[in-house]
């Protein structure tokens, strides 16, 4: 954190000491700045953040360290939560390690979306919003910004092999430019250079090359750019606003566990901070697998009792059981989940149970514990009371994977995925009406009755446009309700599906990628093989290609991704010859042209 420095002359020191020295001995001594502070935000929620401020005894620069902001990314927010009981002898720290919870327990990229595509926006309309609004602060508060990350595969400028190529980021270091003026002060900012030693100082201190970093600049603002997308993560949000020296540290997926992955994001935020000039004192390496000691239940506001792992806590219907305390051997990342009830972090959270149940209590999204409740009715025959709040959860399916989406949050899909309302959750007691409607989708049976449960969904051919809620943009609202009374909902919003790169093979050359409009320039009577394709979405089994010709107009569908092109003659116009068309089902998402040397 920045804080201002007055520079006093010994001889005016001097005077101060003599005019003080009777007064010196009745004054209290001022309380040491606390080195290290620990704000909570949105605590004992599934969104709960954990801030850690660390100061140097002496002062120094402040570097912001950022994990967990997709949360099925390990490496990443284990590496921040190391530096979260570190020491330093100068300089100082802000530590994030689990920028996105509720991401990290459900182990998913982004439950309601990628937060690290969120830094563009002002709102803060949920959640993931107003933590971004948080990082944003935080950001004002540094000098120095490192966003840690586990990407796929290993990235090379040149394409080696399907897992080793340019469309990947494991182990690598990211910036989006390689030189930056900032606008505003004019000051030079060589993050290319920097990178490149911090590459070269880490790779030496590893053995296997095939783990060594690379320096990955990806142009972001320029208009050729491979990663448009990047204008809204925090990185460059970080740069281009606050002007700070912003990273993305990205440690392979491939790597054989955890540990190295940790490891490794540890040689990268060492050295830069060793550049940097912020001196650790610690930093102890801990990584055993969780498990829960005990669990500290209250009933009804009684005495707590304490709960090893797979005991039974037995209540009666109507009870009020709050979790006080989890001790485990890890003290950071536990939640725990009363689950059918509350939300996936129900710590110090009161809650009514009326059925069994347990608690599950995670490390992150590591189950290490498990304690079973048990209801048995009372023996006074009392009258069970009433639920106190009503919750509703909804879980869905994208494309085969289980999403957990609360009664008014939105759900970003990409259009032609397949989507599939599984089950709503809720502790309303009664719910032998419930139903649950996909408004805009017309089930495949002569009767429609409103319940919409069980369909799988495909967003680019079942869903009618006159129901969207905007039209600007597809939004489609699911609706639970109860012998005709709303009960929750959430809004699915549909994005366009879009081709970032297509991987062309080319004989026995080397393979290439080209971005949507790019031109391939090759030789009449070649073979060109399609590799791969990169996209905004996951599922890849609807993906076709197609090649038209530009001189006849013949478009035809290319199976297998082969195309053999005709020997004739070329067109006079200078210009492509053939247009390679990439859809997903019938939707257009990219093309690349073709041109005869």
């Amino acid at each position: 954190m920045r804080r201002p420095y007055a520079l006093i002359s010994l001889a005016t020191l001097t005077l101060l000491v003599l005019a003080g020295s009777v007064q010196a001995a009745l004054r209290p001594k001022a309380a040491p700045r606390e080195r290290r502070v620990h704000k909570v935000y949105f605590a004992n929620t599934p969104y709960q953040l954990d801030v850690y401020h660390i100061y140097g005894r002496q002062p120094g620069k402040t570097l912001m360290i950022v994990g967990g902001i997709q949360g099925n990314e390990p490496g990443g927010f284990l590496s921040a939560d190391l530096y979260t009981d570190i020491t330093l002898a100068k300089g100082n720290l802000i530590v994030v390690p689990r920028a996105n919870l509720r991401s990290i327990i459900l182990f998913h990229r982004g439950p309601t979306g990628d937060m690290n595509r969120r830094f563009a926006s002002s709102s803060e309309r949920n959640y993931d919003e107003k933590i971004v609004a948080i990082l944003k602060k935080l950001m004002a508060q540094s000098d120095y910004f490192l966003n840690l990350h586990d990407g796929s595969g290993f990235y090379h400028p040149r394409w080696i092999s399907r897992i080793k190529n340019p469309l990947r980021y494991g182990q690598s270091i990211i910036a989006d430019t390689g030189v930056y003026v900032d606008p505003r002060t004019g000051r030079k900012m060589d993050l290319g250079g920097l990178a490149r030693k911090v590459v070269a100082a880490v790779n030496r201190q590893i053995k296997n090359r095939r783990y060594h970093f690379r320096f990955n600049n990806h142009r972001t603002s320029k208009v050729d750019t491979l990663h448009a997308e990047q204008r809204k993560s925090a990185t460059f949000f970080a740069l281009t606003k606050h002007g700070l020296w912003a990273y993305g540290i990205e440690t392979s997926k491939s790597l054989p566990n955890t540990a190295v992955k940790v490891r490794l994001h540890a040689l990268v935020i060492n050295e830069f901070m060793r550049h940097w000039g912020i001196v650790p004192e610690s930093p102890p390496i801990y990584l055993a697998r969780p498990r829960l000691k005990y669990l500290v239940v209250s009933v009804n506001n009684n005495i707590p009792v304490a709960l090893a792992d797979r005991t039974v806590l037995t209540v009666h219907p109507g009870d009020r059981i709050t979790i006080t305390h989890i001790e485990a051997n890890y003290r950071r990342g536990l939640t725990a989940d009363v689950q059918g009830l509350g939300t996936l972090n129900d710590y110090r959270q009161p809650l009514t149970v009326d059925r069994s149940t347990r608690i599950v209590v995670r490390k992150d999204h590591v189950r290490c514990g498990l304690v079973f409740v048990r209801v048995e009715p009372r023996t006074d025959r009392t009258a069970t009371r009433r639920l106190d709040s009503k919750m509703v959860l909804f879980i869905v399916k994208v494309n085969g994977l289980k999403r957990l989406v609360e009664h008014g949050e939105h759900l970003s899909v990409v259009k032609g995925d397949r989507i599939q309302i599984v089950e709503v959750l809720t502790n309303i007691k009664d719910q032998s009406d419930l139903k649950v409607n996909f408004k805009g989708f017309v089930p495949p049976r002569a009767d429609n009755q409103g319940e919409d449960r069980g369909y799988v969904i495909d967003t680019g051919r079942q869903l009618q446009r006159r129901f969207s809620l905007r039209r600007d943009r597809e939004s489609y609202a699911v609706i639970a309700t109860r012998a005709g009374k709303f009960v929750g909902r959430i809004l699915v919003d549909l994005l366009p599906p879009r081709m970032d790169y297509l991987v062309v093979g080319l004989g026995r050359r080397r393979k290439m990628a080209y971005a949507n409009g790019e031109t391939v320039r090759v030789h009449r009577g070649d073979v060109l093989k399609i590799v791969a394709v990169k996209t905004n979405f996951t599922l890849r089994g609807n993906v076709r290609f197609f090649v038209r010709s530009l001189r006849s107009g013949r478009m035809q569908e290319c199976p297998g991704g082969t195309i053999r092109l005709r020997t004739g003659r070329r067109l006079r116009h200078r210009g492509p010859d053939y247009q390679i068309v990439v859809k997903r089902d019938d939707i257009p998402i990219g093309r690349v042209y073709i041109q005869l040397n």
